[in-house]
């Protein structure tokens, strides 16, 4: 597959997604580790599998199923990644961004991205919800960078500024919808690794004085696209492991873990999720009328 793509070839994955959904979403979903089944929830369904888009990557990942839901969730018409695609899975950057270019062709303004991360934060807890507020782009800063080679102008400028990535209206709206259903939000810094190992104690360490709160492998290089492409964004990690810092400790972290924490936390995710996604239906809704 074509690892640089043209502004027409992401046009014909849009048109494809549109011309097989009754549906024209307005904001884009991307569903992480252990979280497939958030889609499930999503009312008059239209559903499409990767391997069906023109130039769509295919998830290999368990856990990520490998499907657009296109529907209502909470009276928003959404775009719900059913798994995302990662540089560790031995695709390009242009290829796990791809999908947010493409929704921006589809008319999407606004994408909300989920993951399950690993804990630094040592006041953090298996369980917590953390909503990114900056991050750490580890690949980007090496070079793997999801806006390397030829800039497309339709989407952004060739240097975007990257300190308005996670759109602060969406996350004072995840703290707003969080406060009223009782649940106490963590904010913080997510770094972005390769993977697909998890990080040495060494690496735990050296990230907690480099000032990240969680790590991952994945949404750094899809906010930055989504960011550059104009597209307002929300992320939130979910904290399904806390980060081994000791060489000889007795436990240490695996996939499943991951997936089995993220079944304990989709039922608060879900909630904050159809509470956020009503809000933005209602402010949409009060603008059109």
């Amino acid at each position: 597959m074509n690892t640089e793509f043209t502004l027409t070839q992401y046009d014909e994955a849009a048109h494809y997604i549109l011309n097989h959904t009754r549906h024209r979403p307005a904001i884009g979903l991307v569903l992480g580790s252990g979280l497939s089944s958030l889609a499930d929830q999503i009312e008059d369904a239209d559903t499409i599998d990767y391997g069906a888009i023109p130039h769509f990557p295919v998830s290999t990942v368990p856990g990520h199923t490998g499907r657009l839901v296109i529907g209502r969730l909470a009276g928003a018409v959404v775009c719900a990644m059913q798994g995302r695609f990662h540089y560790y899975e031995g695709y390009a950057m242009q290829q796990v961004t791809l999908p947010m270019r493409v929704m921006q062709r589809m008319g999407v303004g606004q994408v909300i991205l989920t993951n399950a991360a690993g804990g630094l934060n040592p006041d953090f807890h298996v369980g917590d919800i953390m909503v990114i507020e900056d991050a750490i782009n580890f690949l980007g800063m090496a070079g793997a960078n999801p806006l390397r080679g030829p800039n497309l102008d339709e989407f952004g400028p060739r240097f975007p500024a990257v300190n308005r990535t996670f759109t602060k209206s969406l996350r004072e709206l995840a703290r707003k919808v969080a406060a009223a259903q009782g649940l106490t939000l963590q904010h913080g810094v997510y770094a972005s690794l390769s993977g697909p190992n998890f990080e040495s104690p060494a690496e735990i360490r050296m990230l907690r004085v480099l000032g990240a709160d969680a790590v991952g492998m994945s949404t750094v290089p899809e906010a930055l696209v989504a960011h550059h492409a104009g597209l307002q964004v929300l992320a939130l990690s979910t904290i399904t492991n806390v980060a081994i810092a000791e060489v000889d400790a007795a436990n240490e972290p695996t996939h499943d873990e991951v997936i089995d924490a993220g079944k304990v936390i989709v039922p608060r995710l879900t909630a904050l999720l159809i509470g956020i996604l009503g809000e933005l239906a209602m402010h949409d809704k009060g603008n059109a009328s």
